[in-house]
């Protein structure tokens, strides 16, 4: 099989992957709280609940990303993670307890620290320009699984029999559903999933940088010589007779040209294999990631998540309360956001190829404070009767679906310019750590604070203020500096 088959079915199945992902967030999400219900839990244990995912997706991302830094492979991790995602889905499905249940989505968070080392492989296989459209690609995959996770669950829900001593109803049947595709999905990670060789874009531009200064030198000493007839001998040392010559200039210039690739290879993969087996090598990660840039894109990643998992949190009691909707209405709305956030990342992939990413996040940031202030003012005491409050409530949460592609593609992108390459399967495992310890706090914030809504979303108006201000002061420098040490290499040749 050629290497671009390989590389369309390899992202085939990461896209897969994704979908999947998402689908298990909407499948599960629009039912739990009932489930909890039902196995009389206490309303804390909805925030317990969507935090253990990522309490243990966030321990297990940076060990999944050193791994694959370390063995540059993906294709091991991905089947062993998703081994957690089979296991806690069944635990999901069983569903004898409350605490079983609370288990269950911790065993199933490890699974998604893989995500993790998808992101790092993504990374040293695409070229930097092109990278905010692989990942807004990826991201859509699962927002697609948000969009279909919510069709199914119109289905599971009809759900009503025995599989043994197993109750399949419509609050276990997505724990049994997710865990028969994650069981399809590690077959087809074993046959459609290839580890593509990373794309070494530096050593590529460097050496062609060098080999056009050599040439260029080559061709003024040329002219040189024969403006200067009292250097011919100097000239044939050179160029072992070629001067003058008709016949031999082409195999004569090969010859030297390979005696030139000769002299520069050894050291070539030497320095590669190094690299290859130790890629922490001289790492330091206050170096790496106490760096302006990189502390406000990890801001911008903790903040935005926590003040998404927090209204998320927030609807389902709400629309309970306010508009005693159930199951089905809530997969609706939860279909109709996926809509529009794919529409969303379809617009960012098209935005961020004609402009910068640092303005994609500023748009996005700008939509979520935005969002934020229409929900303080309209959601924390509606207005109105039945249908002003549904009004009001759609357009807050449209806001806040709107913003949520911008600046998910923006900062990911940016982050993986501005982190080294070698070790971006530890890095992104960073990244998302930061970002699972807001998916943690974001809902236990939230779940103990449904009838406090002032207080709520006024903590998380200041946090995005906050943010607002760091991107301001750090505007400049959210570039991409391997751009520049490029330019500093072609200039010193």
């Amino acid at each position: 099989m050629d290497e671009r088959r390989k590389k369309k079915l390899t992202y085939f199945t990461i896209g897969l992957l994704f979908l999947l992902s998402g689908v298990e967030y909407a499948v599960i999400l629009p039912t739990i709280w009932r489930y909890l219900q039902t196995l009389d839990a206490a309303p804390y244990f909805l925030g317990l609940s969507l935090s253990a995912f990522s309490f243990s997706g966030l321990l297990s991302g940076p060990l999944f990303g050193h791994w694959s830094d370390r063995t540059r492979t993906t294709k091991k991790v991905i089947l062993f993670a998703n081994l957690f995602e089979v296991v806690g889905n069944f635990m999901y499905f069983m569903g004898f307890s409350k605490w079983l249940l609370l288990s269950s989505r911790l065993v199933a968070g490890i699974g998604s620290g893989a995500g993790s080392a998808i992101f790092g492989f993504l990374t040293r296989s695409t070229l930097p320009e092109d990278r905010a459209t692989v990942f807004a690609a990826v991201m859509a995959c699962r927002q697609a699984g948000l969009l279909i996770g919510p069709a199914f669950n119109i289905f599971l829900r009809l759900c009503d029999f025995h599989i043994g001593p197993f109750v399949v109803n419509k609050y276990t049947a997505p724990g049994l559903f997710m865990c028969a595709l994650w069981i399809l999905l590690q077959l087809v990670v074993v046959f459609m999933y290839w580890d593509l060789p990373p794309l070494e874009r530096k050593k590529v531009k460097v050496e062609q940088a060098n080999r056009t200064s050599e040439n260029e030198q080559l061709t003024e000493e040329d002219n040189e010589d024969n403006d200067d007839e009292a250097k011919p001998l100097m000239y044939s040392q050179e160029f072992h007779g070629s001067y003058g010559s008709v016949v031999l200039p082409n195999p004569d210039s090969n010859h030297i040209s390979a005696n030139t690739n000769h002299v520069s290879q050894p050291s070539s993969p030497t320095t590669e294999s190094q690299e290859s087996s130790s890629p922490f090598k001289n790492f330091s990660i206050s170096r790496e990631f106490l760096r302006e840039e990189v502390v406000v894109l990890l801001a911008a990643q903790f903040i935005t998540l926590f003040n998404q998992t927090a209204l998320e949190t927030m609807v389902t009691p709400l629309t309970q309360k306010f508009f005693g909707y159930g199951e089905l209405e809530n997969s609706v709305m939860y279909c109709l956001c996926g809509v529009e956030v794919i529409a969303g990342f379809f617009f960012v992939r098209w935005l961020s190829g004609r402009v910068a990413e640092r303005v994609v996040l500023a748009i996005g940031l700008a939509i979520c404070s935005i969002s934020n202030v229409w929900c303080l003012i309209f959601l924390a005491t509606p207005l109105g009767d039945y249908p002003w409050r549904l009004t009001e409530f759609i357009i807050g949460v449209f806001l806040q679906v709107l913003g949520l592609p911008f600046v998910a593609v923006a900062q990911v992108s940016l982050y993986s310019k501005v982190t080294a390459e070698k070790t971006q399967g530890f890095s992104q495992g960073v990244r998302r750590s930061v970002g699972g310890l807001a998916t943690i706090l974001g809902p236990l914030w939230a779940g103990g604070l449904t009838d406090n809504l002032y207080i709520m979303l006024g903590v998380m108006m200041g946090l995005l203020t906050l943010l607002s201000a760091m991107l301001a002061f750090s505007y400049k420098r959210l570039v991409e500096p391997v751009a520049e040490e490029e330019m500093n290499t072609s200039e010193d040749c």
